[in-house]
């Protein structure tokens, strides 16, 4: 038996090593285990978000859109730019350089924090005991006080069109559709989600015919429709073909293409060939070899590790957070329950707010929300009234050549508390955060609406929703009378 600790957290993602950090500064002897290895065989800390998820995704999508601005918006601004050309390779480079940077920044703050780095596979045994092991094998039993598992998620694969790890070059998951080493002419996406949206953007900014397959009938979903209908309209005119109902029915990778069958929303088989073919559909928990039969910790119907609302599982002292449990796999939200559960072991009553946690898409424009959806409130039989808002009418955003989409906020009919604010426009991953911040304080529409806001900004246009609600927007018509 090796050292003990009073906290060992398995996996070193956006939850796992902010739940590492926090119990160190709180006194804690902590160690973080982490399988993730570079070419060198040293640790690499991060986790999916950091290393093939948001971090490099959010490089590619700003050096694409850069060259697409310069391709094709430069012109008006009066700068002539001769040929342009893409250096792809150059564009990973750029990427990997990012992400090497930010892992590098984790074993920094680890380093810093005395939270002690453990590389290997971490498996939880009986009676809170973690057995690691190392990339030649060999096995170490570490005990722990408590033991926080955060081993994150992955790519759903799907039968009909199977993505090889081993090559992940024709029909690639998220992590291939990182490394193209140039800009493919035809590109599918099955899934048109948050992650086939952000990817698709990528190369079609690039030049690529980029095709979503959709097999729901609506379009982002879990989205406010208004905001999702808008949305959809903005990124078909920029050209993403995005088809809906469409149900992928099985692949064939021919040479160095793929063709893919599918039925539409007719119900009629159709097929098509494309030179790449990203598979997004989703995300499972990863959990496998995480549990030895007697560790006591249960899984729920869905395969996610069963946790309490304060991430507690059926074992006492064991803890889980991230991706790996109930709610949205955002990373931020994994961050949030990291520092919750580092605080409670270390007898602090922490808890976390699950009704206001922002969701963004990284597309241009971004879309972003927060709150309860429109549709959402009528289901429940919900009393709302709503506030809308076009960046068109404001001055920043036309300025900028960003006046494409809308703000929308909605507030209960009698108490006027901000319910949920959805956008889609410049900087929204920005704006919905001071709504969130609002929201957190109990504020109403009519607080907002009361705030000074500098102009001229992109966040005029979260106040004028805001005045919006009760028909008092300055910069619109509006069919009420201001009293």
């Amino acid at each position: 038996m090796s050292e003990k600790y009073d906290v060992i957290v398995i996996g070193s993602g956006p939850a796992g090593y902010v739940a590492a950090i926090r119990a160190a500064q709180l006194g804690l002897k902590t160690a973080c285990v982490e399988k993730w290895t570079n070419d060198a065989g040293s640790v690499v800390n991060g986790g999916t978000c950091l290393n093939v998820g948001c971090i490099p995704s959010k490089a590619l999508l700003d050096s694409s859109h850069r060259y697409h601005d310069a391709h094709d918006g430069f012109d008006q601004h009066g700068i002539n730019t001769g040929d342009l050309s893409i250096n792809v390779p150059e564009m990973i480079k750029r990427k990997e350089k990012i992400v090497a940077q930010m892992s590098g920044g984790i074993t920094g703050l680890f380093k810093s924090n005395k939270v002690t780095s453990i590389l290997g596979y971490g498996k939880l045994l009986a009676g809170k005991k973690v057995e690691v092991t190392d990339n030649d094998g060999g096995s170490t039993v570490y005990e722990a006080d408590n033991v926080v598992i955060a081993t994150g998620s992955v790519p759903v694969n799907i039968p009909v069109a199977p993505v090889n790890p081993a090559d992940n070059n024709i029909v690639v998951d998220s992590t291939g559709a990182l490394e193209f080493q140039e800009v493919p002419k035809r590109l599918g996406v099955i899934g048109a989600g948050v992650i086939g949206l952000e990817l698709g953007s990528v190369w079609s900014r690039l030049g690529s015919e980029v095709v979503c397959l959709e097999a729901m009938d609506s379009f982002l979903a879990m989205m406010d429709q208004q905001i999702a209908k808008e949305t959809k309209k903005i990124l078909t005119k920029q050209g993403l073909d995005i088809r809906l109902g469409c149900r992928v029915t099985g692949s064939e990778v021919k040479g160095e293409e793929v063709e893919v069958s599918y039925l539409d929303s007719n119900g009629e088989e159709q097929k098509q060939t494309f030179d790449k073919l990203i598979v997004c559909v989703g995300r499972r928990p990863f959990t496998e070899g995480l549990l030895a039969e007697d560790s006591g910790v249960k899984l729920d119907e869905r395969g996610f590790i069963f946790v309490d609302d304060n991430c507690a599982t059926t074992v006492s002292g064991v803890w889980a957070i991230g991706d790996v449990v109930r709610g949205p796999m955002l990373a931020h939200k994994g961050s949030e329950e990291g520092v919750v559960v580092a605080e409670r072991i270390a007898g602090q009553k922490a808890m976390m707010n699950y009704n206001i946690i922002p969701n963004v898409i990284y597309t241009h424009p971004e879309v972003a929300s927060v709150g309860q959806t429109e549709e959402q409130l009528k289901a429940d039989g919900v009393e709302y009234n709503v506030g809308t808002f076009p960046f068109l009418a404001i001055g920043r955003a036309v300025a900028a050549d960003s006046q494409d989409g809308m703000v929308k906020m909605i507030a209960d009919a009698k108490t006027d508390r901000i319910l949920g604010c959805h956008i889609v426009g410049p900087s929204a991953s920005d704006l919905v955060q001071q709504v969130a911040i609002g929201m957190e304080f109990g504020s109403t529409a009519e607080d907002i609406g009361m705030t000074v806001f500098g102009h001229p900004t992109f966040s005029e246009a979260v106040k004028e929703a805001a005045l919006s609600v009760h028909g008092h927007a300055i910069h619109m018509p509006n069919r009420k009378k201001r009293k």
